[in-house]
């Protein structure tokens, strides 16, 4: 594969020209690039077939890094129109089985290959455009419209890895070769591996707001640790050496293995490594479209958990402490590497990365950095650390799903990048997460290491937006007015008394207050909220962890909460809530017979609330209700002056919101009551907001 001249853009410069070309020029190369991978597919059918049980086809991903662009872009006030809706909402969601990622493939009506190559091509459009006429200033910063779009092109680069990882699982007969995405054809012996001694010293992380290139929010912050002496394995583990653990019966002896190791040793059924193919008493190498035989010296590809069984036989075996790394003890070895930042790395990348050689592993040594080899490419390396927030970590508003699910404990770093790794993916301070049964082009190499890896994770949520959500949501009651969706909930299911209490939907559930309230009577609710961060604690509920989290009481002064569903008797009810992040505004069509919707303020938040409002009726079951309440604090920063549907004047008359709701939704439905609901946000120990909400019962017709 030729060199790529066109690697990720710095941020800073002199010539906004200049800037504007190169930033249009690597948007089209990252976007053709991506459609050039979905090439390889040889008919339509490889589209729709799942590759992975827990993954959606390849049609989704092939659409999702489209509807990317537009989603980020609407939510930015960057577009004021999408391209297609119902495309937008379909494609939204679904790289990582997260509790609140849609993955019923019985849900969905997936497009024709045609409308989603059409679709593609009209996004590709209105990002050009955008890119010709946005204003530009350097340097580039997160408030700047530009960091959207950089963030759309580094999303597509992400999901030429992932993509490319459930091509590799696709049928072989699925598939055609291209010179487009090489295969390399050299392999033989592997070199013996050994351990190099590498010093202790000091490790600083943390990306500085002042970096040259673009990165996701986790790189941002400080992180210093002091680690002590430990060996490092030279080269990655490659199959030559991993073949004595299969062959010594290593998945069969549940003693290698964790508990969460065991179950998914289990449930797949494992043997050997997920690309390997027993064949006629020996293994062939399943590359991304061609079966070759066994290449011994290039690198193995594995999950956390068999990278983690396979240190658990070695060190039994030599009797010494051996495991994998820890991202400080990777960041060490990188830093003795020698190996220049990406901006420095000249005519050709320093290692088999950034898709600059092949689109596919390479022996293990061929690519020196210092003592040792492949720190970087080839394929990224299992780290024994999951993720964490460094300190002084802040969401991106536009993205803000993107880290905070992964802060669960269960996704553990990869660290290094490999082949099919470009733009952000191949910088130093790359940090991807996956959870540990996940398949990535990822191998691991070992180390023998006393380092005790001390993470400094606050276990409280001290973000003020979400502490004080989940504050206004199970928080003690103020000036003797009561818990606001508590006492939503309380109504609605007063309304809703000799009447069929089967499904509800609570749209804007925030941190899930009046979604379980709601479950003390309907057989099951349905929660969605815009924002991942609130639906992440919305779900630790659920799961029967305790939501933590700290609030301001004066100066430096900070107060600590705990709550638990058993404190408020809504344990019994969990199960038959479910969470999910989405758009109020383009809900997936499967949501609908309802006998209740609830929107608790939220009406005033959306960026189209006359569209919402429509797209209701045929989501209630005939007889159904709709409850609005909101107090009506139209901001144009949430909503446009022009899509406001009260709060003004019309023919020279007052409109209310009141007024314009009943002009949306009279058709269908009928007024049953309206009523005043007030509710208290605390800031501070001595700073509370009062407002007053107007909740409207609505009733849709038989």
């Amino acid at each position: 594969m030729r060199a790529s001249r066109l690697r990720i853009p710095e941020l800073s410069g002199s010539n906004t020209v200049q800037k504007r070309d190169e930033i249009k020029a690597y948007f089209n190369f990252v976007y053709a690039r991506y459609e050039s991978l979905f090439a390889l597919l040889a008919d339509t059918q490889a589209y729709y077939t799942k590759a992975d049980r827990l993954r959606h086809p390849l049609i989704f991903y092939y659409g999702h890094t489209a509807a990317f662009f537009i989603n980020k872009l609407k939510l930015a006030k960057m577009i004021d129109e999408r391209i297609d809706a119902r495309l937008e909402s379909l494609f939204a969601v679904g790289v990582d089985e997260m509790s609140w990622d849609d993955l019923d493939e019985k849900r969905y009506a997936w497009p024709s290959l045609e409308e989603t190559k059409a679709y593609r091509q009209k996004v590709k459009a209105v990002v050009n455009a955008l890119i010709d006429r946005l204003p530009l200033s350097l340097p580039i910063t997160e408030e700047s419209p530009w960091w959207v779009i950089l963030m759309g092109i580094e999303h597509e680069n992400i999901h030429i890895e992932t993509s490319s990882v459930l091509i590799r699982q696709l049928p072989i007969e699925m598939l055609r070769s291209s010179e487009a995405w090489p295969l390399c054809k050299e392999w033989g012996e592997a070199p013996r591996n050994e351990l190099l001694d590498l010093p202790g010293g000091s490790v600083s992380l943390g990306k500085s707001k002042r970096s040259k290139l673009y990165g996701w929010d986790n790189e941002y912050g400080n992180h210093q640790s002091d680690i002590p002496p430990f060996k490092a394995s030279k080269y990655l583990v490659s199959h030559a050496e991993f073949l004595p653990f299969v062959e010594e019966g290593g998945y069969r002896e549940d003693r290698f293995w964790d508990e969460e190791g065991r179950a998914w040793k289990t449930f797949a059924q494992a043997s050997a490594p997920t690309f390997w193919i027993e064949r006629d008493g020996s293994y062939l190498l399943r590359t991304l479209t061609q079966e070759i035989p066994l290449p011994m010296n290039w690198p193995v590809e594995v999950n956390y958990l068999e990278a983690s069984a396979f240190c658990r036989w070695l060190a039994e075996k030599s009797g010494n402490i051996v495991t994998l790394p820890t991202e400080d003890e990777f960041m060490h070895m990188l830093a003795h590497s020698g190996i220049p930042d990406i901006t420095e790395w000249g005519e050709k990348a320093p290692a088999n990365i950034n898709l600059e050689y092949f689109a596919s592993s390479v022996p293990v040594d061929w690519f020196r950095h210092g003592d040792f080899y492949d720190v970087i490419g080839n394929v990224w390396q299992w780290s024994r650390t999951p993720i964490y927030p460094y300190e002084g970590f802040k969401v991106h508003p536009i993205y803000d799903d993107f880290t905070v699910p992964t802060y669960d404990g269960k996704h553990n770093l990869i660290k290094g990048g490999s082949w099919a790794s470009c733009g952000n993916l191949a910088t130093a301070q790359s940090r991807y997460a996956f959870r540990r049964h996940f398949f990535q082009h990822a191998g691991f190499r070992y180390v023998e290491s006393h380092y005790e890896e001390h993470v400094e994770s606050n276990s409280y949520e001290s973000d003020s937006i979400v502490s004080q959500y989940c504050h206004f949501g199970w928080g003690e009651s103020y000036f003797d007015i009561p818990n606001y969706p508590a006492k939503c909930a309380q109504l609605a299911l007063a309304y809703r008394a000799q009447k069929p209490k089967r499904r509800a939907l609570d749209l804007g559930c925030a941190i899930g207050r009046s979604s379980f309230e709601l479950a003390r009577e309907f057989e099951h609710v349905v929660g969605i909220d815009f924002s991942a961060r609130f639906i992440q604690q919305a779900q630790k509920l659920k799961d029967g962890t305790p939501l933590r989290y700290t609030l301001p009481v004066e100066g430096e002064l900070e107060a600590f909460y705990e709550v638990d569903l058993a404190d408020f008797d809504l344990l019994p009810y969990r199960e038959k809530v479910e969470f999910w992040q989405g758009d109020a505004c383009n809900l997936k069509s499967h949501y609908k017979g309802f006998d209740l919707i609830f929107a608790g303020n939220l009406l005033d938040r959306l960026y189209d609330p006359k569209k919402f409002l429509e797209s209701l009726h045929d989501r209630l079951n005939p007889g159904g209700m709709l409850i609005l309440a909101s107090p009506y604090t139209w901001q144009e920063e949430s909503t446009p002056r022009s899509h406001w549907i009260g709060g003004f004047k019309k023919d020279g008359e007052n409109f209310s919101t009141l007024d314009g709701i009943r002009e949306i939704l009279e058709p269908g439905f009928s007024l049953i009551e309206t009523r005043d609901v007030p509710f208290v946000i605390r800031e501070t120990g001595r700073k509370f907001q009062h407002t007053i909400a107007q909740m409207s019962v609505w009733e849709r017709g038989l």
